[in-house]
């Protein structure tokens, strides 16, 4: 199959991206099969209107911006009966003590979902504050509050700064 000079760019600049994507809607569906859903519709919608993009210095956080958006249409989707927790699937951590990976997940799922999502675009998608805040249609006092108390609940559950150790995750 020959591929286009047009679509072998989109390749190439959004397929930097990929593993941060993924990374991001794993932790938002809680559940592989969701994240890699979310993945594949957020890269048909980025390619659908590739040519809206007028700064591709602006690309991750465009993409980053259409998977969250993703996300929370798949959540409006779900019937009241379907549970949103997923079905348990874990990833293996990488860190060498997988009972850590596992108890920082669970105290992540605790968070409320705006703290969650503002920790999860900073740490794994390496945004500034007001990056997240113009991706969460937020202002950047709010997300800078998200961001403190979701470090607070993190420190209290777990009795450390886990926050620098995360994107081993």
């Amino acid at each position: 199959m020959r591929v286009n000079r047009r679509q072998a760019q989109f390749e190439h600049d959004a397929g930097r991206y990929f593993d941060d994507l993924y990374r991001f809607a794993y932790w938002l569906a809680r559940d592989r099969w969701r994240a890699e859903d979310l993945v594949q519709e957020t890269l048909a919608r980025a390619w659908r209107n590739w040519s809206a993009l007028r700064d591709a210095g602006a690309l991750k956080a465009w993409l980053f911006t259409i998977l969250h958006r993703e996300f929370a249409r798949s959540v409006a989707r779900v019937e009241p009966t379907e549970e949103l927790d997923g079905d348990g699937a874990w990833e293996p951590a990488l860190d060498a003590d997988p009972a850590r990976g596992i108890d920082l997940r669970t105290a992540l799922r605790g968070l409320p979902d705006a703290s969650r999502e503002a920790l999860l675009l900073q740490v794994l998608g390496g945004f500034s504050c007001a990056e997240i805040a113009a991706m969460l249609e937020s202002s950047e006092g709010a997300v800078m509050t998200r961001l403190t108390r979701a470090r607070q609940v993190l420190r209290r559950s777990l009795g450390t700064d886990v926050v620098k150790e995360f994107r081993q995750l």
